[in-house]
């Protein structure tokens, strides 16, 4: 399972997110938008899987952020992540 161990770095992600509007943030980090899943916070949703990806690397400055290609997004691994920090995703 995908993990990431703090949940102030999957609001460092939404911070980066929202500063740089959703457009810029996908396209810096390689990511498309999100299909199904989407991370809920503060009355917005934001690409789950853009988000970890920034994330982990918010975490491991030495590895960066995870690219799109390296793990796959979705119900196995980018759910049980954001929810495992209290988080609330939704699925369309």
């Amino acid at each position: 399972m995908l993990k990431i161990q703090h949940r102030e770095s999957i609001l460092k992600a939404i911070r980066e997110y929202d500063s740089l509007g959703r457009d810029r943030f996908l396209q810096r980090y390689g990511f498309g938008p999100s299909k199904s899943y989407f991370l809920v916070h503060g009355g917005k949703r934001y690409d789950s899987k853009a988000i970890v990806g920034v994330a982990y690397g918010y975490e491991n400055p030495s590895h960066g952020p995870l690219k799109s290609q390296e793990f796959s997004g979705g119900r196995e691994t980018v759910k049980p992540c954001l929810e495992s920090l209290g988080f609330e995703v939704q699925d369309e």
